[in-house]
């Protein structure tokens, strides 16, 4: 096992923040700022490249690239395997995950953190319920976080697009929840982006965005790449398997901007 401490102070470290943001959308960060940001702790699983699981947990930024790394899924999503499916806090880098785009993958690396949504402002979580968007679809309730984003064809576009569950949002059929106590939210990485089937969902595995180190703010961008130990440079992200739209973020008020 690795346990990588933070250098930085565990003062702030479970504060929470409202912006969770596709990176190309974080037009409001100064990246010459030196402002101290809120910081949160970040839980990683992953494959080494001798083949190792290691672990390790780290204290970093709570900004919309880093928050939507780690806030896909719930706790007890079923994420289809080539075993079957299993529990995405059951996971373990190593398993072969069934993608929708280039079959059986190795899951690479795994992210959480715990969500303390008692911010009036801050993120909620979606609940897509039961058969929502058809027979098994979800096969049941599928609660996801702010970070998550679900393939789907649009009405009037030719291809299908990554689009955020958040925009789903009806208050029938897919609600916004904001649990009194804390909820544990993950995410995952393969070796090269691609979609895999929670609960019977096709839902994107985790990518930065294409270009994601010319908008981080330059005295994030190390702490950023320490959350992928298995990644050596931004370029070993690889291409979107899909077009996708943006994540939502808030302003310093809590309502959400475009």
């Amino acid at each position: 096992m690795v346990y990588t401490p933070s250098a930085l102070s565990l003062v702030n470290a479970m504060q929470a923040d409202s912006s969770i943001a596709d990176p190309r959308m974080d037009g409001g960060l100064d990246r010459r700022s030196t402002s101290v940001m809120p910081q949160q702790h970040y839980e990683i699983c992953y494959l080494s490249r001798d083949g190792e699981i290691c672990r390790t947990r780290q204290v970093a930024p709570v900004l919309p690239l880093f928050q939507a790394a780690f806030t896909a899924f719930a706790r007890g999503t079923l994420i289809a395997t080539t075993t079957g499916p299993v529990a995405i806090e059951d996971l373990l880098p190593g398993d072969k995950i069934a993608t929708n785009e280039r079959g059986p993958s190795p899951l690479m690396w795994i992210g959480s953190i715990t969500l303390h949504p008692g911010a009036r402002d801050g993120p909620g979580l979606t609940r897509i319920m039961s058969e929502a968007m058809g027979m098994g679809r979800p096969m049941s309730d599928l609660l996801t976080g702010p970070g998550a984003r679900i393939l789907q064809r649009l009405s009037g576009m030719g291809e299908e697009v990554l689009r955020p569950v958040q925009d789903l949002l009806d208050g029938m059929q897919v609600i916004e929840l904001r649990p009194p106590s804390a909820v544990q939210l993950y995410h995952i990485a393969l070796r090269r982006h691609s979609t895999v089937t929670a609960a019977g969902l096709p839902m994107e595995t985790f990518h930065p965005g294409p270009g994601f180190e010319n908008t981080l703010p330059y005295q994030y961008f190390d702490q950023f790449m320490s959350l992928f130990p298995h990644i050596a440079r931004p370029s070993e992200f690889g291409a979107l398997a899909h077009p996708r739209q943006p994540l939502r973020r808030r302003d310093g008020g809590g309502r959400e901007v475009a």
